[in-house]
Parts: structure tokens; C-alpha cells; sequence
């Protein structure tokens, strides 16, 4: 469990919030239960090295304040639009007994024994966090899914995960499903056997000589047809010739 100090705080404008934020203090407030709301201030160093922290707004801090220590829940972060640095934080008392609506976030584990993924395929997060309602006392921190033997077209649904008896999801009435195995976009060509690529390179020279030989096939076949041609001019002036002849025997 973290924790985290805080100071009591009495400003009533939005210049003494703007001088705390200046002096690297962030301004919180600490709601719930039977007591009164309390205003603090945290220091925004530790503070936004919790937020590095993935699971910050679903673990219980020990918030220390004033030498007084309180099990708290973050509720919610304000970001300022500019800096994007944190402005203000709620924190929820944390009641024994009592049970809270919470988002717990998914974890995978061993994506490399997984047997759909080595071929390809692509895990499709369908719900990144869940909403569980529970007692306070038995958050989970996350929810784990293993995706060891996992195949394509397999999945996750909120009925494949152990929860505790008394943690239940906020979703009633239908299995939702968490995250699927999905085929890839774009299959890899299978590579051709060596066989068939041996066939094919003696196939190409085979195709050129069949062609060599039909250019010369067709070579002979003009040199052919020219030489019935030439014949044929030749008897058509014979006969020419052989009627020149002819013509001055006419008196």
C-alpha cells in the first residue's frame, strides 16, 4: 500500500490556490463516511510520481495527515489543459464493510506461449479496464488473463475470470467478452516447394527453344511464298515476251 502526507489547508479563494500550486503543493479534498470533509494539500512530486503508476486510481493510499493515518481511494485527478500537470485531487474514505464501484484494470500475461500469436494473430483488447463492485477491503489491483495456449479465434470473457465471492461485476445478465484472439490482416504467402521451383527453371529454356523454332518455321514460310512469287512473275513475263512476238507477224 502507498501513502502519502498531507497538510491541512484553509483557503477560501482562488488566489491562495494558485500561490499553493506555485509553491509545489497540489490541493485535495478527503469526503465520505460519517465525517466532515477535510481540505488538504499534497506535494506534487510525490504525487505525480503515483500517478506514473498504472493502477493509481484503483489501490488504497494510507494518507497521513497531520500525524493522523486514514486508508483513502483516489477518486479523481484534475489536470491542468495547458501543463498537464495534476491541480486537484479527491479522495474517498475507505469504510470497512462498505462496498464501492471501482475500475480495475486488465492485465495479460505470457503473450510468448501463445501459440495464436506466434502465428500472427492479433490480441483485440475489447475492455482495457473493468467495473467491479466490492468491499473496500477487497479491491483487486488487477485483473489477470493468461494467454498461455491461446489460439486464433479464441477469447475472454468476464465468466473466465475468478473473482472473489463478494466482488461482482457491475455488468449483470450477459458474459461480455474482454479480449479476443484475432486473425492477421493480411495472411503471409505460403513459399513454393523446391520442387516446383526446380520445375520451373527447367521449364523457362524449354519454352524459348519451342520458340526459337517457331520463328524459324515461320522464316521458312515467307521465304517460301517469295519464291512462288518470283515463279509466278517469270511465267507472266515469258508469256508477255511470247506475244511481243507474236504481234508483227500481221500484215
Amino acid at each position: 500500500m502507498n501513502s502519502l502526507e498531507a497538510s491541512i489547508r484553509d483557503t477560501k479563494s482562488k488566489g491562495q490556490l494558485s500561490s499553493l500550486r506555485l509553491n509545489g503543493s497540489v490541493p485535495a479534498i478527503v469526503y465520505g463516511g460519517k465525517d466532515q470533509n477535510q481540505k488538504i494539500y499534497i506535494s506534487k512530486k510525490i504525487l505525480q510520481f503515483l500517478l506514473e503508476k498504472e493502477n493509481f486510481l484503483s489501490n488504497i493510499i494510507s494518507l497521513d495527515i497531520s500525524g493522523k493515518s486514514q486508508n483513502v481511494l483516489p477518486r479523481e485527478v484534475k489536470y491542468d489543459v495547458i501543463t498537464d500537470e495534476p491541480t486537484h485531487v479527491d479522495f474517498l474514505r475507505v469504510i470497512p464493510g462498505s462496498k464501492i464501484k471501482i475500475e480495475v484494470p486488465v492485465n495479460f500475461i505470457n503473450h510468448e506461449k501463445s501459440p495464436g500469436l506466434k502465428r500472427g494473430g492479433v490480441l483485440n483488447i475489447v475492455r482495457r479496464k473493468i467495473e467491479l463492485k466490492c468491499p473496500s477491503e477487497k479491491i483487486p489491483e488487477t485483473i489477470t488473463l493468461d494467454l498461455d495456449g491461446i489460439d486464433i479465434g479464441e477469447s475472454f470473457k468476464i465468466s473466465a475470470v475468478k473473482l472473489d465471492k463478494d466482488v461482482n461485476p457491475t455488468i449483470q445478465g450477459r458474459d461480455f467478452v474482454i479480449a479476443t484472439l484475432a486473425a492477421p490482416t493480411v495472411m503471409k504467402e505460403p513459399e513454393k516447394p523446391e520442387e516446383a521451383t526446380a520445375e520451373g527453371e527447367e521449364g523457362a529454356p524449354a519454352e524459348g527453344a519451342e520458340g526459337e523454332v517457331a520463328a524459324k518455321d515461320g522464316e521458312a514460310k515467307k521465304d517460301g511464298e517469295a519464291k512462288k512469287d518470283g515463279e509466278v512473275k517469270k511465267d507472266g513475263e515469258v508469256k508477255k515476251e511470247g506475244e511481243a512476238k507474236k504481234a508483227p507477224e500481221k500484215k
